[in-house]
Order: structure tokens, then sequence, then C-alpha cells
């Protein structure tokens, strides 16, 4: 095995087959097909034939497969026949659905992998870090996660965290000399480490070991993807079914044991095949009325539902981020690219004290720089102004079918500007090399480059103007430079504000000379600076965020933007986007930094805006927000976010502009980093939440029916209503296909109308009790009474009880598409149509030679009739429930 930190940097590139400009693609595939996917084996997924066998060992297809046993005993061949058919129908069902579910959440996993920029063909793309391959040019970034393990041969001030691998808490810092042989990993500073996290400073690195041949894949079993946890509403469905099982189970020997006693008493002696019957009867209630498929049909609407978030460019890290989304009543959101297109155009430059309007659209650098008396203005004029805002710069400009930028947008637009007087980076580079960094943060505002200019070192900084001219002393006018005034600082600020005040975003811009030795780590570099100009760019507001917004208050969702902004651009774009009105408050960073807790806690729900903001003051709002009993999602982008993400109720990680440890962090990613994206996820995740409640109120109601058909005739002494096998035929017509097609169904748009669920709030609450409740009670009554109409004791009146319940269960699951008494087709179709197949299922059962083997006679017109309107009562009862508690609420709503 090579030790590629004891090699030159060119030994390194040698000994992998590979170059500065990287792999070609046809190398990259072939060996990507010899060394195989860069990532850690995990544990052997389930496969499909170990969830079909997981079918038949559940508790209650154990007690079933011993009905079968006894039903042969007692030379029942017939019935043991149908019921082992019903048990590998539910079965294949069951695999079906949980089959689904597993590829569901696989194909999410998926979408979750990381990226790495890479080079390939001499050029800069992004692939899936999986397909990466020894030889592979990768380049990092501050907060990206190291792909593979790689030989470092180019970095500015870069320091890694490595305590992943390590355990050392203070990130290492970087070099690219080769090492003596025998340094341990810990000490390989010319190396960096798959899993690891650069913390500051940028990268290029030749990958060396992909997959189980990295450093982290050697202990892979101290890695390995722990077991997946149920979320908290699986969870809770889990314990409720287990109680509600041990509930049914005691209901159902009562009523076996009654019913036994009931054929004693009756004939004095117990009767083998009576007590054969009440046994299966017994035995098909308790399968019929425990709703053991509850937790994995949780799983599929959850899993269905993050499928379609993913549609609408949210993409779901966590599963209980979904249950979390529903309650959510306020979300805290960046402004730039968030609320804003992010398409960022230079539209003024401020330079040796004059005004400059910049014409051009969009990314393509061409345009004109125009004087205020409508001049064409010469570029050597703002030549120096435009060099530092290329040169301090880590985006690229790239022309592949149409100009793209490739990384940040506002560094992007500077690009653009520069282009427009036809200055090239890469041009620039060559002649103004950078030899050293100091990386923008949120905290300092500030990005600093240096610079080898003939012979001398200089620092190129750019940031927020208030925060430059802090630190400037001088000003930079017409080629001389002159000492900075208060009267130049004071006109310099107008300006400034001037441009907030029109919705444009604006940057400083200033350089400084460094004489002797330096280090980058000093904050001296960015003292004593010298001030050369401004440029003020457009970042026009999303057209669609102005309605999601809107959504969101008729929602109950209040939206607080949090940005580094000046706060009078951050207010132009928030009055833009309907958010911002007269009276309401905004602050700024310097003056949260004033306030208390306390005193923020008193103030923290009057705040719309919070401007020039950094990530210690999101937590700061955050924690204010939280006590206030306040469900928060919080959107970031950068390192220092992820604490912030990490303590919100719902963290929301950028797709496009962030950073693998914001992602990591996050519990949902926007791919899209707009604003209407969390409102689709949050419109998804009140509906996912309704599908689910509807299933569970559905499946308990129609089960409580069922038991109380049984369980009131065996009191009243009267001959079961249903044998063993036409309640198995019940749950798997019932509780099968309509069930299902709740959570296929679209929900109710009006969704987004109703207040956020309160967290506290039960799925089984007193309403959906009450529901059950009205259900179960109209279901057994309705049934009985048609039982009792056709005489009770043969096997018509069996027949009409049995179609009769079936009915009553189709017509409670269509009052779940209805309003007002109508079903919407449009939104119902797979409810319908689960209604439809069952009834054609019902159809076999009692026209077929299938009548034979579940005791059933056909039925004529007449008694379909009067099926129908008795069944149908259940329809009329719960719509006029509906009907009167939306009169209530709106009652409520006027008084």
């Amino acid at each position: 095995m090579v030790d590629y930190y004891n090699l030159s940097i060119s030994e390194t590139i040698k000994s992998l087959k590979s170059s500065e400009k990287g792999l070609t693609e046809k190398e990259a595939k072939q060996r990507l097909e010899k060394d195989g996917l860069n990532e850690i084996e995990k544990r052997k997924r389930i496969t499909p034939f170990q969830i079909f066998v997981r079918q038949f060992t559940s508790f209650i297809v154990l007690i079933l497969l011993a009905a079968v046993g006894i039903s042969l005993l007692l030379g029942e061949r017939l019935d043991a026949i149908v019921i082992s058919i019903i048990i590998i129908l539910n079965g294949m069902f069951g695999f079906t659905q949980e089959y689904k579910a597993e590829k569901a959440i696989e194909a999410l996993r998926k979408l979750t992998a990381l990226k790495a920029k890479v080079i390939r063909n001499g050029k800069e793309i992004e692939i899936d870090s999986k397909e990466l391959v020894p030889g592979d040019i990768v380049l990092l970034e501050t907060g990206s996660k190291v792909p593979a393990d790689a030989r470092l041969i180019q970095i500015a001030a870069l320091q890694v965290d490595e305590a992943s691998l390590t355990g050392e808490s203070v990130p290492s810092k970087k070099v690219i000399e080769p090492l003596k042989e025998g340094t341990t990993v810990t000490d390989q500073e010319n190396m960096v480490f798959m899993g690891t996290i650069v913390t500051k400073g940028r990268a290029k690195a030749i990958v060396t070991n992909t997959g189980m041949n990295t450093e982290i894949g050697k202990i892979a079993e101290m890695v390995q993807e722990v077991e997946e946890k149920l979320t908290p509403l699986q969870e809770k469905l889990k314990q409720f079914g287990k109680w509600l099982g041990v509930v049914t189970i005691g209901i159902c020997a009562i009523v076996f044991g009654a019913g036994v006693l009931k054929g004693y008493l009756a004939v004095g002696f117990f009767e083998t095949a009576y007590v054969s019957e009440m046994f299966l009867a017994a035995v098909a209630l308790a399968v019929a009325a425990i709703p053991e498929g509850l937790p994995a049909i949780v799983t599929i609407s959850l899993a269905l539902g993050v499928r379609r978030m993913v549609k609408r460019n949210a993409l779901i890290r966590h599963l209980p981020a979904v249950e979390t989304l529903g309650s959510t009543n306020i979300i805290c959101s960046d402004k730039t690219g968030t609320l804003t297109k992010n398409e960022m155009t230079v539209r003024e430059i401020y330079a040796n004290n004059s005004l400059i309007k910049v014409t051009g659209e969009g990314y393509t650098p061409q345009g004109k720089f125009i004087h205020a008396d409508n001049k064409v203005l010469e570029i050597k004029n703002i030549e120096f102004l435009l060099r530092i805002g290329a040169l301090c710069n880590d985006s690229r400009l790239n022309h592949n079918k149409k100009w793209e930028i490739f990384g940040d947008p506002t560094e992007g637009a500077l690009l653009v500007s520069a282009g427009k007087a036809s200055f090239e980076k890469m041009a620039l580079e060559k002649h103004f090399p950078r030899i050293d960094e100091i990386p923008f943060d949120a905290e300092r505002k500030l990005m600093t480059t240096i610079h080898k200019i003939d012979h001398e070192s200089v620092a190129y900084v750019k940031g927020a103007p208030d925060v430059i001219l802090n630190k400037c002393k001088s000003i930079y006018i017409n080629g001389k430079v002159n000492k900075l005034t208060e009267q130049n600082k004071k006109a310099i600020l107008n300006i400034n504000q001037d441009m907030a005040n029109n919705a444009l975003r604006v940057l400083g811009f200033a350089y400084k000379p460094l004489t002797g030795k330096y280090n980058s780590a000093s904050e001296k570099i960015e003292t004593d600076l010298i001030f050369v100009g401004l440029q003020a760019m457009i970042d026009p507001p999303r057209e669609e965020v102005k309605e999601a917004i809107a959504k969101c208050k008729t929602a109950g969702i209040k939206t607080i933007v949090i940005t580094g902004d000046h706060k009078l651009t951050a207010v132009a774009i928030a009055k833009e986007l309907g958010l911002f009105k007269e009276g309401d408050k905004a602050l700024s960073g310097e003056e949260l930094d004033k306030l208390s807790d306390k005193k923020l806690a008193k103030i923290v729900e009057e705040i719309i805006i919070y401007a020039r903001a950094n990530p210690i003051h999101k937590v700061r709002i955050l924690n204010a927000l939280k006590k206030k009993g306040y469900i928060v999602a919080m959107t970031g982008d950068g390192v220092n976010d992820a604490p912030a993400l990490k303590k919100a109720d719902i963290g929301i990680a950028m797709g496009i502009t962030g950073t693998d440890v914001a992602k990591e962090a996050s519990d949902m990613v926007l791919t899209d980093d707009n604003f209407t994206s969390i409102v689709n996820a949050v419109e998804e995740g009140r509906g996912i939440y309704d599908s689910i409640k509807k299933f569970v109120q559905y499946t308990l109601s129609s089960n409580l029916g069922e038991i109380l058909v049984i369980f009131i005739a065996i009191l009243i002494g009267w001959p079961l209503p249903l044998i063993a096998i036409q309640i198995l035929w019940v749950n798997l017509l019932t509780d099968g296909l309509p069930g299902l097609a709740l959570g296929l169904d679209p929900f109710n748009k009006d969704i987004m109308k109703n207040p956020p669920r309160k967290r506290e709030e039960k799925l089984i609450s007193k309403d959906v009790i009450q529901n059950i409740l009205i259900v179960g009670v109209v279901m057994g009554i309705g049934t009985l009474f048609m039982f009792y109409l056709y005489g009770v004791d043969n096997n018509k009146a069996k027949s009409i009880a049995f179609t009769t319940l079936i009915m009553f269960q189709l017509f409670n699951v269509l009052t779940y598409g209805a309003k007002n008494f109508k079903i919407n087709f449009k939104t119902s179709k797979f409810v319908i149509g689960a209604v439809v197949i069952s009834i054609l299922m019902q159809f076999l059962v009692l026209y077929t030679p299938l009548n034979v083997a579940f005791k059933t006679i056909p039925l004529g017109l007449f008694d379909w009739v009067k099926i129908i309107l008795v069944s149908g009562t259940l329809y009329i009862i719960l719509e006029a429930r509906k009907m009167y508690i939306n009169y209530r609420g709106m009652k409520d709503k006027v008084f």
C-alpha cells in the first residue's frame, strides 16, 4: 500500500496515473468498475423474501394458522382452504405495501447522498460522492464534508475538523509538503480523510482511497448505520396497537366463552361443531379487530408523502420532521435566495466620489457603465474596484451554451460586472495570483484574499459597507490615496442607505499593501484599510413567494426574516412581498446584542425582520421563540448555522448554496432554495398527518362495528350473524384497498386555511373517539337490524348481515372524500375505485360458486335496496355531523 503522505505532489499524481486536469470520464468509469462505489458497506438490507416471510410470522397470523389446523382436524376442509387463501391474500397485500415502503425509503436515502465537486476533463463538475474514484481531483471549501481520503495538492488557509476520525476536537491545520515515513494518521497534515469536515479555507486534493479502503472504512463496524428508528407517531401507534390487541383478545375470549356457555345451556352439553364455530369466529374477530397494520400504513403514508415533497423541491432527511411540519407556526427564513431569486445583477457602482449605473441583464457579461450625466464611463476609472471584486471571489463564471455561475450568486454578480469591463477572472489570477486568504464568515462579515503583485503582497477585502468603513483609515480616489474623513464616511453611508432603500444589496471594497511578513490568522490584516468603493446589486423577490406568504398568514403561520443584509434592504423586500407593513418592527444585530435574553423574550413576538444578523443571533431568536411555545422552522446554509438548524423544530438547509455541514444538521433540504418550497412542505406535512388520522379513524370505527355485531348477537342469544371466513373477508375487503386509498388520494386543498395543529394534540383525539363510537354503534345496530329483519336463523339473514356490514364500511370510507353530501370525484378517485373493486369482489362471493365456500346465497334487487337504504344512513349521519361542526366553528368565529 502506498504512503501518499510521504510522496511529493507530482509523485502522488504520477502514482495515481492522473493529472491536475483530473481524469477523463472514460478513465473514471473504468476505475469505478474496478474499485467499486465510494461508500461504507452497510448492514445488508432486508430482502424481498424476508419481507414476504415476515407477513406470516405475526402473532395474529399464527392464530389463524392454528385455526386452519383445528378446521382440518374437525373435517371442515373447505373452511381451512378458504382461511388459508385469505391468509395468503393478506400476506401478499402486506408484502406489496411493505416492499413499496422499503423501496421508497431506499430511494430517499439515495436522494440525501452528498455531492462532490471534482475536476474531470479539465472542467469543474458536481457528482454524487459515491462515484468518486482514486485519481479524481476534488475541490473542498469551508463547510464541505470530505468525500474520500485524499492527498492535498493546493490549499488556502485550510483547517479540517477530524474529530470523527481521531477524536481530536481542535481542527487540524493542513500543509502540502511531504511528511516523513511512519507519520501516524493523526499527524498526516497533508492528507484529508473521508467523513471529516472543512472548517476553514479551500483546497484541491487528489483522491487516494475510496469506500472501505479509506481510514474510516477500516473501522466500518464503528460507523455502521444504526437501525432505522420508528417516528414518534409510529411508536405511539405501535404501542396503541399492542394495547388494543390485548383488549381485543380479551373481548374475543369473552365472546368465545359466552358463546360456548350459551350453547351448553341450550343443549346441556358441549357440542364440538358449535365450539369449533365459536372458536373460529372469535379468532376471526380478533384478526379483524386488531389493526396490526397501523405502523406499516403510517410508514407507507410517510414515504409516499416524502416522495411527493421531493417533487415539490423539499427533501426530508428525517421522517419525524413530516409530523412536526404540520404543527409549525413560525418560519424563520433567510432573505437572499429564499425570498429572493438569488440572480444577482450589479446595478450601481460608487467609486471616486461618483455614482455609476450599470446596464445589462442576468449573467451575460455585456453592458455599459454610465455616469450621472448619461455619458459612458471610461473603464480605467473603476478598473481597480472591479478587479478587487473579481479576485476577492470564490465563484466562477462559465459559458456552456449559456452563461452560468458556479458558486455564490452574489460573487457571481461581481464577476459579471468585471466581465462587462473585459476582465476575466482566470486571466487576472495569472497576473495577480492568490497566495493566501481569510475566508468569509458571518460574524466578521468580511472576506479577504492576499495576492502577489509586483513582488509585493496586497490584501483585497470585501464585505458589509459599514463594517468595511469602520476598518478603513484612507480612501482611494482617482489613483491617489487620501485620508478618509468623517465627511467621506457620511457621504458613503448616505449612498449606501439610498441604495438599500431601493432594495439593492450593497458590498464595500477595500485593500491594504502588506509589508514584510504577515500572518493570515491575524486580525491586523483587516485593519487600517484603504476604501475603494461600493457595488450594489439587485436580487428581485421571487414572484411566487408573495402568494406563499399570504398562504402562511391564512394558515396561521408567522414568517420572520433573519438576514445578514442591511435593515433597509430587508424592509424594502419584505414590503414588496406583503410581509412588512406600517407599525411592524425590524431589529438589527447590533440592537439585538444590546438586549438581554429576558428583554428579547418580551419583544420577540413583535419583530418581523432581524437584519445584520449572524448565526449566534439565530440561536438566541430561536430560544426566545421556543420558550414562548412556538414550533419553529429555521433556514440556514453556512457551517455556523448548524447549531440553529439542530436546535430548531425543523432545521431547513439550502440545497444549492448550503454547505454539507448545514445539510447534515438539517431535517429538510430545499433543492431550489425557495421559500415557497417550505410552505409546500408544511402543506404536505399537514396532508400526510390528515391522511394517517383518517386511516386510523376509519380502521378503528369499522373494527368497532364488527365487534359490536358479534358481541351483541351473542349477548341477546342470537346465532352468529357472520361466520369466521366472512369476518376475515370483511377485514380483507374493507381494511385493504379502501384504507390504503385514503393515503393515496390528494389531501383537502383547504388544509392551509386551518390553524397549525397543536404539538400536544393526540392522533386519537376527542373528535376521533366520538366518530369511532358513532360509526361503531350505527354499524352494529344497522347490521343487527337487517339480520333480525330476515329472520336471524337462516343463510339469507347471514348473507344480508355480511353484505350490510361491508356496505356500512364502504359508505364510511366515502365520507372522507365528501363535503356537504357531495363527493369530489377528482380528489377521491382512489377511494371510489377501491369501493367499486370491493363491491365487485363481494359480488363474487354472492353470485359465483364461491358462495358455497362463504356459505352465502344470492341476493335480489329489493334486498340490495334495503341494504343500501340502511347502510347509507351512516353516510347521512356523518355528513350531517360534519356540517354541524363546521357551522359551529363559523359561529364561534363570528361571535
